[in-house]
């Protein structure tokens, strides 16, 4: 294939937007806030699974206080009314016997009311373990929303700059011989680079450096001849600093 010097120079040009684009694609691809997002998601997820345990716990030690507090005050009424009936009077028996039930009752009260007590320590320090647990979950949940909020900002600003670089590239594609273009664009798919500079007698996407046969090639072909690399196929554009 044939081209102005001109023109394959300036396929270093669309090489450079290009390039340009595809580290922006790749910069917002592999955003850090991504990874964190991530890894801030896992820990809300087992902090919400941590909670619903925490909040379990303190459920079932409610439903067992307010058991508790229905036996306590079904004692508290048996012995309001033993007191009533004591009070009435009655026989030696029948006061004897009230009075033994109330000192079983008292007895059962204060059992249920050391038991409660527990329960209510217990259901403290579940508490607290509830509050600490939605403490972290709450910081997480903030920790995430500022991540997407920069990872939101960072997007857009690549967009921007991605906009930008693609609006440059029609014009600068469009002075290029189309057929030029196409080899290059076809490389370019293919490799992820369509041309590069020969600079100081290396190809400058591979790297290698030019000798023998190859670089004989290279320096006896016209500087109109579109050129490519044996070992990459990418298009090399010569330039006064190649070293040929």
């Amino acid at each position: 294939m044939k081209a102005a010097p001109q023109a394959q120079r300036r396929l270093l040009d669309l090489q450079a937007v290009d390039t340009a684009l595809a580290q922006l694609a790749h910069r917002r691809k592999n955003l850090p806030e991504l990874a964190e997002i991530e890894a801030v998601a896992r820990e809300i997820s087992a902090l919400e699974d941590e909670r619903v345990r925490a909040q379990v716990a303190v459920d079932d030690l409610d439903r067992d206080i307010a058991r508790f507090e229905k036996d306590i005050d079904q004692v508290r009424q048996r012995k309001a009314k033993d007191q009533q009936r004591l009070d009435a009077g009655g026989s030696l028996k029948e006061v004897e016997g009230l009075q033994h039930e109330l000192a079983t009752l008292n007895r059962r009260q204060s059992e249920l009311e050391d038991a409660e007590l527990e329960l209510m320590e217990q259901r403290d320090s579940a508490a607290a373990v509830l509050a600490g647990v939605q403490g972290r979950l709450g910081a997480a949940l903030d920790r995430r929303t500022d991540a997407e909020r920069r990872r939101d900002e960072t997007s857009t600003e690549i967009a921007k700059e991605q906009e930008f670089k693609s609006a440059s590239r029609g014009p600068l594609a469009a002075d290029l011989p189309a057929d030029l273009v196409t080899l290059y664009d076809k490389i370019r798919t293919e490799t992820g680079m369509g041309a590069a500079l020969v600079y100081a007698g290396r190809c400058g996407a591979c790297r290698i450096e030019l000798y023998g046969a190859d670089l004989n090639r290279v320096k006896a072909a016209p500087s109109d001849d579109v050129v490519r690399c044996e070992e990459c196929r990418r298009i090399m554009v010569r330039t006064s600093e190649s070293g040929l």
